[in-house]
């Protein structure tokens, strides 16, 4: 089975896949956190949403409690966060675990890519990123420290485009 085609969950809890929340495009999978030092990276992914996303990027953020706590809220206080503080406009998923025995599905195949430095396996912290082309490989991965707007990622960006 493709990446794009395991069965996630919305923020309002709607059975879906990123196939389905994407169509054609390919896909951006970040795990988010409200409360973290790198919080702030929600503008570069709406940047890069807004910038690629008529040329066939989807941003899809996954809120992840398990780095500090710094992500307590409940899924209406995640939404209204996002959208009032960064006007986050793209897909979020509900809150899910990335490392560990309850690691969602999703994160299972998303941990098997190697970042940069070929390193494979946990996600670090909040705010990794996950690049998806269109046929459901995960093509990059950019651990969390890299921002948005990272040469590296747009090349990569531009790649799968």
């Amino acid at each position: 089975m493709s990446v794009r085609e395991i069965p996630v969950r919305t923020l309002a809890d709607v059975p879906t896949t990123l196939a389905e929340l994407a169509g054609d495009s390919a896909v951006l999978v970040v795990n988010v956190a409200s409360r973290c030092g790198m919080t702030p990276q929600y503008g570069g992914l709406v940047k890069l949403q807004q910038e690629y996303g008529p040329r066939g990027l989807s941003v899809i953020g996954m809120p992840c409690n398990q780095f500090g706590g710094q992500e307590p809220g409940t899924a209406e206080e995640i939404q209204t966060f996002c959208s009032t503080t960064y006007g986050v406009d793209f897909p979020l998923l509900e809150k899910g675990e990335v490392n560990g025995p309850d690691r969602h599905p999703l994160y299972e195949r998303l941990v098997e890519a190697a970042d940069a430095e070929g390193v494979a396996g946990d996600v670090q912290w909040n705010f990794e990123k996950f690049l998806v082309d269109r046929d459901g490989a995960v093509v990059a991965r950019f651990r969390p420290r890299t921002t948005p707007g990272d040469p590296s990622v747009i090349s990569a960006i531009e790649k799968v485009l």
